[in-house]
């Protein structure tokens, strides 16, 4: 599926943000997560996303007039009755769908969960930079930055758009020296060119602010909400990545990066 690369900038991405600025349009929250972020952690997934990712395993997130809404208040006080659960490292993490489309309500979540002393996180595909989303990183304690693919013939083909953007968070962020993970989905035959691999890990070599690198395997768990929602999968003959191959991109990971976990 091809986008303009001039689909939903980000002055227009504001559509998100122009709504009642006390409420936070969510698709879902998930308490006790393990896996977005360090420690346990609530976990609340934004509704609204400018990629159309093949293998997305929640293509019900997109639709920027969809999920429901919560109250920053609420959500912070959810996350306040947690905070004995989070212990020294968990805290509250952000994703989607994209978060960063409705950036300045989320300013104003970390904001209030920073003066509870709550850790904050963002899951972002990196889409969107402008000073809001600048104002946003800077209050957020960790980035998980998506990079779907490092070449951007292959980046159009897996998500619809470019990943100038992507490289352009990623800079920001360690200019300001502030933690960030990089999560990779792998999938055969799309994201597991070695050359690409290498180039990707290249490229972020010498990136100061970079903890690790996740590799998150293929799976085929949402391919029943494509059905449900009568849209075409067109991943429907790609199998999970196989044993080898994902000890085959840790290793090449390895060689650039300092913590390399599969998920």
């Amino acid at each position: 599926m091809h986008i303009p690369d001039n689909w939903l900038l980000p002055q227009d991405a504001a559509l998100l943000d122009i709504e009642d600025p006390d409420q936070l349009r969510i698709h879902s929250i998930e308490s006790f997560g393990t896996h977005d972020g360090p420690g346990i952690r609530l976990v609340i997934f934004a509704q609204g996303c400018q990629f159309r990712c093949l293998y997305c395993a929640n293509p019900d997130t997109w639709d920027v007039k969809g999920g429901h809404y919560k109250s920053i208040n609420e959500l912070v006080e959810m996350a306040v009755h947690q905070k004995p659960y989070f212990g020294t490292k968990g805290g509250v993490t952000v994703s989607g769908g994209e978060p960063t489309l409705q950036r300045t309500k989320l300013l104003q979540l970390f904001k209030q969960l920073h003066y509870y002393g709550i850790n904050t996180a963002l899951d972002s595909n990196g889409r969107l930079l402008n000073d809001e989303v600048k104002a946003l990183l800077d209050e957020t304690d960790y980035l998980l930055l998506d990079v779907k693919h490092f070449n951007d013939e292959w980046h159009h083909k897996l998500t619809g758009l470019s990943n100038s953007s992507v490289f352009k968070v990623a800079e920001y962020r360690e200019s300001t020296g502030k933690p960030m993970w990089l999560r990779y989905v792998l999938v055969p035959g799309y994201s597991d060119q070695e050359e690409y691999l290498h180039q990707l890990g290249q490229h972020f070599a010498n990136y100061k602010s970079i903890e690790k690198i996740e590799i998150q395997p293929y799976h085929l768990l949402g391919v029943h909400k494509w059905e449900a929602l009568a849209m075409t999968y067109q991943l429907d003959n790609v199998q999970p990545p196989s044993k080898d191959c994902l000890a085959k991109v840790a290793n090449i990971f390895s060689q650039y990066f300092k913590t390399v976990k599969v998920n």
